[in-house]
């Protein structure tokens, strides 16, 4: 499924669940529910959540400064040479990079400099730092799509936000969990337990094709049917 319809089909029930529930739905639940819609397509460089983070343009920026700073190094760094040509060399490779291998570099990159620098937001810097650091290595509809990625994430958000609001593993575990659902709709599946080769398909849609576009709007229609039920009746009664 679109990252748009993640987000809203996950975000949606979740929320609508916490409420029937009588938990209180506080902004940190609502941002956890919503990072946890598409979380699981992390390890996807062109997913909603990097794109948004990462847009393609930012990375052009990047590998046009990152040339820059190459030329600038053989030609005005002759002070410590040869190092400046393999310096130059480098950075020239990476500016060079594919826009994918750029982006999970640049990954890699924030996540070594939350787990370093990010003290002042612990434990925060610990879990996304780790994250896309995991992810960056990991192919698509990898660990990320598997019960393995609900327990994982569910853990990390209990260990580390017990403390401040019990609900919040929950909820973003939830969420997690229903974009895997979601996406076991579709004609490629899930296989939720690695290496066990079963998967999840009931091949519903195709992603991108108009099957799945009517498929997905009835899903979303859906979505808003119970928002609307368990958040706005009770304004108009």
């Amino acid at each position: 499924m679109m990252g748009k319809t993640h987000l809203i089909i996950s975000t949606g029930i979740t929320l609508s669940v916490v409420s029937l529930a009588d938990e209180k739905i506080t902004l940190p639940i609502v941002a956890i529910t919503a990072i946890s819609a598409l979380l699981p397509d992390i390890d996807e460089p062109n997913a909603l959540l990097l794109s948004r983070t990462l847009p393609t343009r930012i990375l052009r920026l990047l590998q046009l400064a990152l040339f820059c700073l190459g030329v600038l190094l053989y030609f005005f760094v002759q002070a410590i040479a040869p190092w400046n040509t393999v310096l130059a060399v480098l950075v020239g490779v990476v500016s060079f990079m594919p826009t994918r291998s750029l982006r999970k570099l640049v990954m890699v990159l924030i996540g070594v400099g939350l787990i370093i620098f990010g003290d002042t937001f612990t434990p925060w810097n610990y879990i996304i730092g780790s994250l896309l650091i995991i992810c960056a290595v990991l192919p698509h509809r990898g660990l990320t799509h598997t019960l393995y990625g609900v327990i994982g994430w569910s853990g990390l958000l209990y260990f580390s936000t017990s403390g401040y609001e019990s609900t919040l593993w929950i909820a973003g575990g939830l969420s997690y969990l229903l974009h895997l659902l979601a996406d076991s709709l579709t004609n490629r599946g899930i296989r939720p337990l690695p290496p066990f080769k079963w998967r999840l398909k009931l091949n519903l849609m195709s992603t991108g094709t108009w099957m799945g576009s009517i498929v997905e709007g009835g899903f979303i229609l859906l979505t808003f049917v119970l928002v609307f039920y368990v958040f706005i009746r009770h304004f108009l009664i």
